[in-house]
């Protein structure tokens, strides 16, 4: 196998220890898988021709973008081909006019902000991590401008894919809306390798906003600062970004960014729009429910050097968490529940972990219903591991009976498995007809999203 895949690729193959130790794992905390073997195609066609060759062999198939993902996605825990997509860089085609653009999956969304940054448009799906954009359709990713601009499966409009047998497929087009045929798209759109290797995207584009202004506010509790976030949202108010981070995290943040944040429950705000006025009537009705609800004062940050530092300081949220217990794994877990839930189930899982008497910096894309927790752990103690198990499988739950979900954006992966049954019931019974239809040799990230 690993012959015919030199034969096809040259040295674009690796069997090294240093590359397939890398391939093995992501950024969590699960067990490492290394694959026996590394591609590293440069096209659709290589793609293709790559799996067919495992196809024929049957052997696994993993695909890897940036290995940024959380719940062990790209672990090759069977072994096989780990799939590296990051020398598919290009973008393939523009159109201004028509606001969207088709790039290769490796390409990351950070060099795509820079190739747009003179068009006056943005693609505005942040996660945080300089993922790839194949890897955040893939795990059907959004992040802190969701509550505006949606996630990856609102606003991928079509794609690329290679079968598990080698077939390339086209599914969804460049139209606006269609009534033709199944939604093929969005069945790719977080399906996490499992069904297909995504090799090319289309894209939704925005125009920049010409007026943003962001802020941070501290709040005397943090119902007050959920409630904030809900009464927000039930408004109708387009802030473009509203996160939620508790004190323990602001700690955290304040040690490893050189901030000096007040550690008190914090919603960090963005405003966007198409002139100073608009922004400002977002800004005084935000202001004004804050107000309401307990908000100590608003520190404003109007230049992009300002918003840039403030937004970084929240992206740097999971390192800040890993650099405050060194040695320590980062087990991080997200759950999303309905709006109107939001405060009841912080609430709830802060006294848990009160009542565990285990800390976990919080932090959440509130304007969603979504929140996470970083917990750092020594894996290789017995009683620190279960007591860890039982704060994530309790949050789970807690997220369930509210008519919520295992995870809103990190993904299924392994770590989330066993959490499908109950969420799912027999809806699930389809999905693994739809698996057993698209891989029926089982071959494409086997162990991952559906349950075995």
């Amino acid at each position: 196998m690993i012959e015919a895949l030199r034969a096809l690729l040259g040295d674009r193959v690796s069997t090294a220890e240093s590359v397939r130790e890398h391939h093995s794992h992501g950024e969590s905390w699960h067990a490492p898988g290394r694959p026996d073997t590394v591609a590293f195609p440069t096209s659709t066609e290589e793609v293709a021709a790559v799996v067919k060759l495992c196809a024929a062999s049957r052997t696994p198939i993993v695909p890897f973008g940036m290995g940024s993902s959380l719940e062990g996605h790209v672990n090759a825990i069977k072994g096989g081909v780990s799939i590296d997509l990051t020398r598919m860089t290009k973008v393939l085609r523009l159109s201004q006019e028509d606001l969207d653009i088709t790039v290769e999956a490796g390409l990351t969304r950070l060099k795509l902000d820079a190739h747009l940054k003179n068009t006056g448009l943005m693609f505005p799906i942040d996660p945080g991590a300089d993922a790839t954009l194949g890897g955040m359709a893939a795990t059907r990713a959004s992040g802190t401008t969701a509550v505006r601009y949606g996630t990856m499966k609102d606003n991928v409009l079509g794609m690329t894919v290679v079968l598990a047998d080698g077939r390339i497929i086209k599914t969804g087009g460049r139209a606006r809306k269609s009534s033709s045929g199944y939604d093929l798209t969005r069945l790719f759109v977080g399906s996490e390798g499992t069904l297909g290797v995504i090799t090319e995207l289309t894209l939704r584009l925005y125009g920049r906003p010409d007026a943003v202004r962001a802020a941070i506010c501290p709040f005397a509790s943090m119902a007050g600062a959920a409630n904030t976030v809900i009464q927000t949202i039930q408004l109708g108010i387009p802030v473009a970004r509203i996160e939620i981070i508790d004190e323990v995290q602001l700690r955290v943040v304040n040690a490893y960014s050189k901030t000096n944040y007040p550690l008190a429950p914090t919603l960090f705000f963005e405003f966007q729009g198409i002139s100073e006025i608009a922004v400002e009537d977002q800004i005084r009705a935000v202001e004004e429910i804050a107000r309401e609800h307990g908000a100590k004062e608003f520190r404003w940050a109007a230049s992009l050097d300002d918003r840039h530092t403030l937004w970084q300081a929240r992206h740097n949220a999971y390192y800040a968490a890993v650099a405050s217990r060194p040695g320590a794994r980062a087990w991080t877990t997200d759950i999303c529940v309905p709006i109107s839930h939001l405060a009841e189930c912080i609430l709830e899982t802060q006294a848990d972990l009160r009542q565990s008497n285990i800390e976990a910096p919080l932090v959440g894309h509130a304007g969603d219903g979504n929140f996470h927790l970083i917990i750092m752990l020594n894996p290789d103690d017995p009683a620190e591991f279960a007591a860890v198990s039982g704060i994530s499988e309790r949050l789970i739950t807690r997220a369930l009976k509210f008519g919520g979900t295992c995870s809103g954006e990190h993904g299924v992966g392994v770590g989330k498995l066993k959490y499908l049954p109950a969420e799912h019931g027999e809806a699930l019974v389809v999905m693994r007809s739809i698996k057993r239809v698209l891989d029926p040799a089982g071959l494409m990230n086997p162990g991952k999203l559906i349950p075995e």
